[in-house]
């Protein structure tokens, strides 16, 4: 191969990998500023005046009124209770409380995350006391998805324990008309309950970490490409040529 075939080469390809390094950099503060807008629509959500049972029915789709604050009245299912596990707070592993709540305005049925409780390590086996209060609740929170779902090693796991719940398939399992929400409930402390949610991580950092990383690859390339055809490659032949030049006669 020529050295003329060579240089161009060279360069197509330092172009098009530096080329690639910028647009995934750009790439990932386009995923950025979408994580921030969702952010901050999440944050406009909350601040809005809570819905009512009335409203709840009347709602055009989760996406748009996921964290809406509600506050609602209504009896607990709570034959229905579930509690998913290996779940943290504060760094301590326990149980998510879920049940189901008959609404009293209309009669619609809502899973409320209610909150978390810790779990006896020492009798694995043993099964919290939850308590559950019979008749009428008044019940705030906001609009949720349901809980995020952990590595469940073969086939979804029923009964009271659990390691995930899937909306869909606890509906048909118990009967229930339950809506495509669920409402994670707000408040201090009660029924044995805490209720310190962690706030929704974005991982809005972690984008402008891999764009940063992606310019820096971008310009090593054109370092490394400029370096070595431009600089070094002329410095090489100028001492090449000094080394074959004879020295002066006395």
């Amino acid at each position: 191969m020529n050295l003329k075939r060579k240089f161009y080469l060279i360069t197509v390809a330092a172009l098009f990998f530096a080329g690639l390094g910028i647009y995934l950099g750009f790439w990932q503060l386009g995923r950025a500023a979408q994580k921030q807008t969702m952010h901050a629509a999440m944050q406009a959500q909350a601040r809005q005046v809570p819905l009512d049972a009335a409203a709840l029915g009347q709602l055009p789709g989760l996406a748009a009124t996921l964290y809406r604050p509600v506050r609602v009245a209504g009896t607990w299912e709570s034959s229905h209770t579930v509690l998913l596990d290996n779940r943290q707070m504060d760094g301590r592993v326990g149980f998510f409380v879920l049940t189901p709540l008959r609404l009293q305005a209309s009669g619609q049925v809502v899973l409320v995350q209610r909150g978390w409780i810790a779990r006896n390590f020492e009798v694995r086996d043993q099964v919290p006391a939850v308590q559950t209060p019979p008749g009428l609740v008044s019940v705030e929170g906001q609009i949720a998805p349901p809980p995020s779902k952990l590595y469940e090693p073969g086939a979804p796991g029923l009964g009271l324990i659990r390691q995930n719940l899937d909306l869909d398939r606890f509906r048909s399992e118990s009967g229930l008309a339950l809506a495509d929400f669920t409402i994670r409930q707000s408040g201090p402390a009660s029924d044995g309950l805490r209720r310190d949610w962690p706030a929704v991580a974005l991982g809005v950092e972690k984008h402008y970490g891999y764009a940063f990383q992606w310019f820096a690859l971008a310009a090593l390339i054109l370092g490394l490409y400029l370096w070595f055809q431009f600089f070094r490659r002329p410095t090489a032949r100028f001492q090449e040529t000094q080394a074959h030049v004879p020295p002066p006669s006395l």
